[in-house]
């Protein structure tokens, strides 16, 4: 998911999103632990994209206005 796709979310499909992501991570953490994680890369991608999520929502708290890319 890219940030500019956060950004357009409303905070509370925002803070649902966070917690899809969270789940998700659990979940491969637990297939990891088990050895059962057939794609080890997505739980760096899904931790990457539970970063971009909290940043949006900490700009958001900050009221941050970010410019939009080119």
């Amino acid at each position: 998911m890219t940030i500019k796709e956060l950004r357009a979310l409303t905070p509370e499909e925002l803070n649902e999103k966070i917690a899809e992501l969270k789940q998700r991570q659990f979940e491969l953490r637990r297939q990891a632990a088990v050895g059962q994680l057939e794609h080890p890369d997505d739980l760096h991608f899904v931790r990457k994209d539970i970063a971009k999520a909290e940043t949006v929502k900490r700009e958001r708290e900050l009221q941050i206005n970010v410019p939009e890319a080119k």
